[in-house]
């Protein structure tokens, strides 16, 4: 069976965060829960999607900046631990995502007696990212020809066609 269905060609966009800072900061589990009520949506996707255009020389134990946080600065193991396994791409949307992060710390913070305090240098600074996408003048017309153009595609290239077209704020 053939078929002579018309392949549209792929137009290959590269992608950058410019980082925002939000003036807001966390020294322990309480003010986290409280900043991220209100907390602008893209400070979310900054904080689970952000990690993967940095530049990095270890492999990161934990897949996101809250549950880094949580095991470096405030030594909770177990919410770390919890905070990991959230897939921010199973969640319909940032303010679901936002909800479970929430209830997650939530539920921490019933659990313990006393609530840990991280050292001034190491609070958590809640950011937040702007997408900038723009032309790379690359085109994938057919199929065949992608085997060729991802090993010259940028981290930010790739980041944009396999991640944010799914998953924007």
């Amino acid at each position: 069976m053939s078929t002579n269905a018309k392949v549209e060609p792929v137009f290959v966009k590269d992608y950058a965060l410019v980082t925002i800072a939000t003036g807001k900061k966390a020294q322990n589990l309480k003010e986290m829960r409280e900043h991220l009520l209100s907390i602008h949506l893209g400070s979310a996707y900054h904080h689970f999607w952000g990690g993967l255009l940095r530049p990095r020389f270890d492999e990161p134990e934990y897949n996101n900046d809250f549950s880094e946080w949580v095991h470096h600065a405030l030594q909770d193991n177990i919410l770390a631990e919890r905070l990991s396994v959230i897939d921010p791409d199973s969640f319909v949307n940032l303010e679901s995502l936002r909800q479970e992060l929430i209830e997650v710390i939530e539920q921490r913070l019933d659990s313990i007696e006393t609530v840990s305090w991280a050292k001034p240098d190491m609070q958590f600074h809640f950011v937040r990212s702007q997408m900038v996408v723009f032309d790379s003048d690359g085109k994938i017309e057919e199929p065949e020809e992608l085997v060729e153009a991802v090993p010259k595609m940028s981290l930010g290239s790739i980041f944009y066609h396999y991640i944010c077209e799914t998953t924007q704020p």
